[in-house]
């Protein structure tokens, strides 16, 4: 393994991640051991238990006491959502999608935002700020930030016209997923680009999506909660559709 400022669980990490991401490892084909990774990169015990317990965290592998880790079958964890363009959902219901920019800059990386996409924090990174509007009424406050090494024309594209996630897909294909949703109150400035009541609760989708084996943007998406509602639809594998 190179010796780089990154700490060498990371390395492990990202070299794992670049394996399943190439296809050399496949959903459910066995990943090295901690004892295998020792001896081929040369980290230590402690390290190689570390970086596999991340991943089996993040949803990368999966272990099973006394058998192995084995590469997850993202496809089967991601099914309760997909990855959908706003204005194409609008449009699939016979609605008619806008938008309104209110944030279009670079900036510093938060704490949250560094977390997501696994940076320093203070590094640079490509933010929109935008709202969402089905027939003139608005839906939905997107909130998200890119790696400018992924998209580095993000900023120069008109979002009245193509979504943020159109745009992301065109540039390279969704390789991974991650949804965090919850309910909650949000701030006034939010309500108000919302136009949501006092009290309302706001529906808050966390995403963050995966390109080239790394995590590339992290959006945080603000449904006002009487306007907005959560489906998915699940066949187990082998099941016959009805």
């Amino acid at each position: 393994m190179t010796s780089t400022s990154i700490p060498r669980y990371r390395q492990l990490k990202e070299l794992i991640i670049r394996r399943i991401s190439s296809g050399e490892l496949r959903p459910r084909d066995r990943v090295p051991s901690e004892n295998e990774l020792v001896d081929s990169t040369g980290v230590s015990r402690m390290t190689a238990n570390r970086a596999l317990r991340e991943l089996n965290d993040e949803g990368y592998v999966e272990r099973i006491a006394g058998v192995g880790t084995f590469v997850a079958d993202f496809k089967a964890a991601l099914h309760v959502l997909e990855v959908r363009n706003i204005a194409d959902e609008i449009a699939l219901r016979g609605g008619e999608h806008s938008a309104e920019v209110l944030q279009n800059e670079e900036t510093p990386a938060d704490a949250n935002a560094a977390a997501a996409l696994h940076i320093e924090t203070g590094t640079p990174l490509l933010h929109v700020r935008l709202v969402h509007f089905e027939n003139g009424t608005p839906i939905q406050l997107e909130d998200r930030y890119v790696v400018p090494d992924f998209a580095a024309e993000f900023l120069q594209q008109d979002f009245t016209v193509t979504t943020p996630s159109a745009y992301l897909s065109s540039v390279s294909p969704l390789q991974e997923a991650e949804h965090v949703v919850r309910a909650t109150l949000v701030d006034v400035a939010t309500r108000r680009s919302l136009d949501m009541k006092d009290g309302e609760p706001c529906l808050i989708v966390t995403r963050r999506t995966w390109a080239h084996g790394r995590p590339v943007t992290f959006a945080r998406l603000c449904h006002p909660g009487s306007r907005f509602e959560l489906s998915g639809h699940f066949a187990p594998p082998g099941a016959d559709a009805l």
